[in-house]
């Protein structure tokens, strides 16, 4: 198995096989350099070959400061790639098994922090995007209030989030546990609702 993940990578990494139109529609001006935009692509060419998990990272979202001109370099460096992620992977059969999500560790607090152009970190509510795999197209769940500082409809805990992602992956996470100090653990600890709503 090492052998032929190490064999395949070359192949696995060229995007010379990779159409113009494919490079433009993702954002890759160079696909030489790295970009969240080219990860993107490698993303499909990875769920492509069976690859199970994958990954990516865009770590700059930080923006204690200069949030303005933070977030809108963030939204230029993956908006479109993401889009382009999600719509590839439909166009070529693959998104009806795939689960797509797009989200952070945390929310960002709706009050300017330190006096200036930025945001400080914030648990109380926060997006996740979520495609593909048996999750309801079109669909909102949950809503803040006006200043995006508390959720005031559907509320979603992480471990109802994680108890629907093992759903759609198959898995029933009352079952996935194991013994500790003389305690069953689990997943989702002793919590986790599956939020039904969201499935297809």
């Amino acid at each position: 198995m090492a052998y032929r993940l190490q064999s395949s990578a070359p192949e696995l990494m060229d995007l010379a096989s990779e159409p113009a139109h494919v490079l433009q529609r993702y954002g890759i001006k160079d696909p030489n350099e790295s970009s969240f935009a080219k990860n993107c692509l490698l993303a499909r060419r990875l769920a492509e070959r069976g690859v199970r998990f994958v990954q990516l990272f865009h770590e700059v979202w930080d923006q204690h400061g200069n949030l303005t001109g933070g977030v809108t370099q963030n939204a230029l460096d993956t908006d479109q790639a993401s889009a382009a992620l999600i719509s590839d992977l439909k166009e070529r059969g693959l998104l009806d098994d795939t689960i797509v999500i797009w989200g952070g560790e945390f929310g960002r607090t709706p009050m300017v922090q330190g006096g200036n152009d930025g945001r400080d970190h914030h648990n109380r509510s926060f997006g996740i995007l979520l495609a593909g795999g048996g999750v309801r197209r079109g669909y909102v769940h949950g809503r803040t209030d006006e200043l995006g500082f508390n959720v005031v409809e559907q509320p979603v805990h992480v471990h109802d989030l994680n108890a629907t992602l093992l759903h759609l992956l198959g898995l029933e996470h009352t079952r996935l546990t194991y013994r500790f100090q003389g305690r069953d653990y689990r997943l989702t600890d002793i919590h986790g609702e599956l939020v039904s709503e969201i499935l297809a």
